[in-house]
């Protein structure tokens, strides 16, 4: 069977520079293949500014953040943001939403982490009763909103949501209240069945939702094998740093490379700590190595019936080449 890939977004990862990041969006912008381009925010660049400075410089590639957390900004903030970047992109905006973790929550934001799952259905209440324009009056557990109206918003109505979801409860949500969802680190059988699973609870209510998926990619004709160790790092800073990465990956068969890079990072810190990464880790979760066979990986992860893969490239030796292989990717899909 064919498998058409069809639109990629791309969400290019924080060890490029802001500068490349703009010159890569304005050449993703004249690509008909890639739908999106998603800028990620944790404790480096604040989404909003990039994509901004990006939206100056694009005319049809939407622009998503993936993700910001709900324990960064209060939905007011979160939903002038929008609204604000929506306006100035010509209504491209996608709000990519999501928890983030209780190391990012409390030691850098200085909130504690607690239920996430019902702060999260205030929050994007909250959110999509000011970005439509209306007077919230809201008397939540975790926000209290109060005869307060945006005073600049979309000419939309919705400004589409997005999920970020590890956990079985948060995708339940998201198909309860977003337009979407983004997922990330799951091995392409669980891949498969996450995604059954939303269209199955989706399929009445909301056909038209979106089912996201970021990949760790490298890309690179000339040097693949260090576009594997490229992937093979960045996978492991995840596993050894992220709570939530590391039990689900424990947990969906990763187990024993997933103890074994959390012993090494608790002993001797991240530098080492990819050397316990597998092929077979890799190539369920991972997309990396020439072009060719990144498309080959591709087609496998869009077979599963995602709406769009979303590429967080990692530069591999060469900023600028590799955003030129990137860019052929997106060319031959």
């Amino acid at each position: 069977m064919t498998v058409q890939i069809g639109q990629i977004g791309y969400n290019p990862s924080s060890l490029f520079n802001a500068q490349d990041i703009l010159k890569f969006a304005k050449l993703l912008d004249i690509n008909a293949n890639v739908d999106s381009i998603w800028m990620p925010e944790s404790w480096g660049r604040e989404a909003f500014v990039m994509l901004g400075a990006i939206s100056a410089l694009t005319k049809r590639i939407k622009l998503g953040t993936s993700i910001v957390s709900i324990f960064s900004r209060t939905p007011a903030t979160s939903a002038m943001a929008a609204s604000t970047l929506d306006n100035i992109s010509s209504n491209r905006a996608i709000i990519g939403i999501g928890a983030s973790t209780p190391t990012l929550a409390e030691n850098w934001h200085g909130i504690k982490f607690e239920h996430p799952l019902q702060r999260m259905k205030e929050y994007v209440t909250c959110f999509n009763i000011i970005t439509s324009g209306e007077t919230i009056n809201y008397d939540g557990k975790f926000f209290k909103l109060k005869n307060m109206k945006l005073m600049h918003r979309s000419s939309r109505k919705k400004i589409p949501v997005f999920l970020g979801a590890v956990n079985s409860g948060m995708i339940r949500l998201a198909t309860e209240i977003a337009d979407g969802t983004i997922l990330y680190l799951r091995p392409l059988n669980e891949l498969e069945k996450a995604i059954k699973l939303i269209r199955s609870k989706t399929a009445k209510k909301n056909k038209n939702f979106e089912i996201c998926s970021v990949f760790i990619t490298a890309v690179s004709n000339k040097h693949p094998d260090l576009a594997r160790i490229r992937v093979a790092k960045t996978l492991a800073f995840y596993v050894a740093v992220g709570k939530y990465y590391n039990e689900f990956l424990s947990s969906h068969g990763f187990e024993n490379e997933v103890n074994q890079i959390t012993n090494e990072y608790q002993k001797h810190g991240i530098e080492n700590v990819s050397k316990f990464v597998t092929d077979s880790m890799l190539e369920a979760l991972t997309i990396y190595g020439t072009v060719d066979e990144c498309i080959k990986s591709l087609k496998q992860f869009s077979s599963c019936g995602l709406s769009l893969p979303i590429l967080q490239i990692n530069p591999v030796k060469d900023n600028e080449q590799s955003i030129k292989d990137s860019l052929l990717l997106a060319e031959n899909v």
